[in-house]
């Protein structure tokens, strides 16, 4: 972090993480996933309590209790995250909070770094949640702030959601002269109505949600986070997030609404807008969500055109929109295709897995590049978790010698992410010829920048955990066979093992576990510092 004075020049992700620390969240939690890991392990940094969960939806509960408890929590992952963790949105969304429950949605357009460029501000109507969203760094400070502010003013789980160019690019963030004084104890207190939603509670429920938001909507037509740059009145451009920035570089005379708090929608606000100029544009990133709304509630706007929903918008990209300019894009320039790193362990498993020909489902990690040359060995990849679910339901309708080929893959930190109930299901419904997984042990969450999980034995801030130990769950859930096995300096062991299990007709478990050479120089350099800091037992 490079300052000057009080002020720092931030990503939008150290800032958000700032931001919570000088306005006392008690407790970060999330799953780490690109462009969202480095918000945690910012805020465990500056001095946070920060923690990985094993997934987003037991991340989102965790911040649930702590918000129930009167106390401030803010909760961070990915954009599909949010999907795992949306069980838990949905009825938190009627329960409401007692202190403020932030939840960090980082968005990928343009799939950087992700399966999908889903656009999560479909989440807030869906749930009924109000949404910030930040064009800067400046900005991932001062909304998360406000969105602490509106979860405790309006009793609600508020989403901010960041982007991809917000998260990483830094911009100079000036924070507040003096951190808000501490908030109260926290505290619980019995309220069955409002928490426990069964039927004749939640019904109730959803009419207070409802009302919450028409209350969220009528402040919002105040402005307060929204913002009107006065220009021309032949053009004026409604947009929000970093589409704000291209659109003020691409057309800087023009009109411009920018929607800080975007949804619910000040619509009256937005309504005198459109009316005071010629033409009136929405230009957002992602879908073209806001400009549906807009003409859903009568108000005259131009959607941008649907080439530009895909990938990240630009100034170049904007100017293309404001002048109408549908014509093909330039293709973007061909990058070096990504390979797994020299040393991998995974190359060997990937080579072995070629050379006998089977069909492997795959998974979420670095572990996916195996379906890249040289190896074009894993099959199907659609969400965490699923390779072993895919890899059964394969094994259940293939001819038995086609069936036998079925691998599943799936590594350490995503097994324990959404894994497990995958061999649950394995032993409940068994294929006739059995089942093969492998788990990519490498001791770390490598794709997303090598953080820890519950399989390491060490948590976020290098403090020491028990390890939950893989092949303990799966001998615990009823597999059949389980072996552990190195296969770099057990080479043999690894293919015999993997022989006998294509072979065995049963559910077999092989953990191949090697360190990945990245997690250990990282380990050696955490191991340094927790001893430089006076915390050798936290390596």
């Amino acid at each position: 972090m490079g300052s000057t004075g009080n002020r720092f020049l931030l990503s939008g992700n150290e800032a958000v993480a700032l931001a919570a620390f000088h306005h006392h969240v008690a407790l970060g939690t999330g799953y780490p996933g690109t462009p969202s890991t480095e918000i945690l392990e910012s805020f465990s940094r500056y001095g946070g309590s920060a923690q990985w969960a094993p997934n987003e939806k037991v991340a989102l509960e965790v911040a649930t209790g702590v918000a129930f408890s009167g106390a401030r929590a803010l909760c961070t992952m990915k954009h599909v995250g949010v999907n795992v963790a949306a069980d838990a949105l949905f009825t938190l969304a009627y329960t409401g909070v007692d202190g403020a429950l932030v939840l960090v949605s980082a968005d990928d357009p343009g799939m950087a770094s992700s399966q999908n460029e889903q656009d999560n501000r479909y989440y807030a109507r869906a749930a009924g949640v109000p949404m910030l969203e930040p064009s800067d760094s400046q900005e991932a400070y001062d909304f998360t702030a406000r969105a602490i502010e509106l979860s405790e003013r309006f009793g609600t789980v508020v989403l901010l959601r960041l982007t991809t160019r917000v998260c990483h690019s830094r911009t100079v963030v000036t924070p507040v002269a003096s951190p808000p004084h501490q908030p109260a104890a926290p505290r619980f207190e019995r309220d069955l109505a409002r928490r426990v939603m069964i039927p004749a509670f939640a019904r109730p429920a959803h009419r207070r949600l409802r009302e919450r938001l028409d209350r969220i909507a009528e402040w919002s037509e105040r402005g307060e986070l929204n913002e009107v740059v006065e220009g021309r009145t032949g053009l004026g451009v409604i947009t929000s997030g970093v589409a704000y920035q291209h659109v003020r570089e691409a057309v800087p005379d023009a009109s411009v609404y920018k929607l800080g708090l975007s949804y619910p929608l000040p619509v009256e606000a937005l309504r005198a807008f459109a009316g005071g100029v010629d033409r009136c544009l929405v230009v957002d990133e992602g879908e073209n969500l806001l400009a549906h709304d807009l003409l859903a509630a009568g108000i005259p706007v131009e959607p941008k055109p649907p080439a530009f929903r895909f990938g990240e918008l630009t100034v170049s990209r904007v100017a293309r929109i404001v002048a109408g300019d549908t014509s093909p894009e330039p293709a973007p320039p061909r990058g070096k295709r990504p390979q797994l790193c020299p040393g991998c362990p995974h190359r060997k498993v990937f080579e072995t897995l070629r050379d006998r020909g089977c069909w492997v489902p795959g998974d979420i990690g670095c572990y996916s590049l195996g379906a890249l040359p040289p190896f074009d060995s894993m099959d199907t990849l659609v969400c965490m978790g699923a390779s072993i679910g895919v890899g059964l339901g394969m094994r259940h309708v293939l001819p038995e010698a086609e069936a036998r080929k079925v691998v599943s893959i799936i590594g350490d930190s995503t097994f324990l992410h959404s894994g497990i109930t995958g061999l649950v299901e394995a032993v409940y419904n068994p294929p006739p010829t059995g089942h093969v997984v492998l788990v990519l042990d490498n001791r770390t969450t490598a794709m997303t920048g090598l953080q820890e999980h519950p399989g390491t034995g060490r948590r976020l801030d290098y403090r020491p955990a028990r390890r939950v130990r893989i092949e303990d769950l799966a001998r615990a859930v009823g597999f059949d066979e389980v072996t552990v096995v190195d296969p770099v300096r057990e080479g043999a062991a690894w293919e015999a093992a993997l022989d006998k299990a294509l072979a065995g007709g049963k559910l077999s478990l092989i953990v191949v576990r090697r360190q990945c050479v990245l997690a250990a120089k990282k380990h050696a350099r955490m191991a340094a510092e927790a001893a430089a800091y006076g915390r050798e037992g936290q390596a």
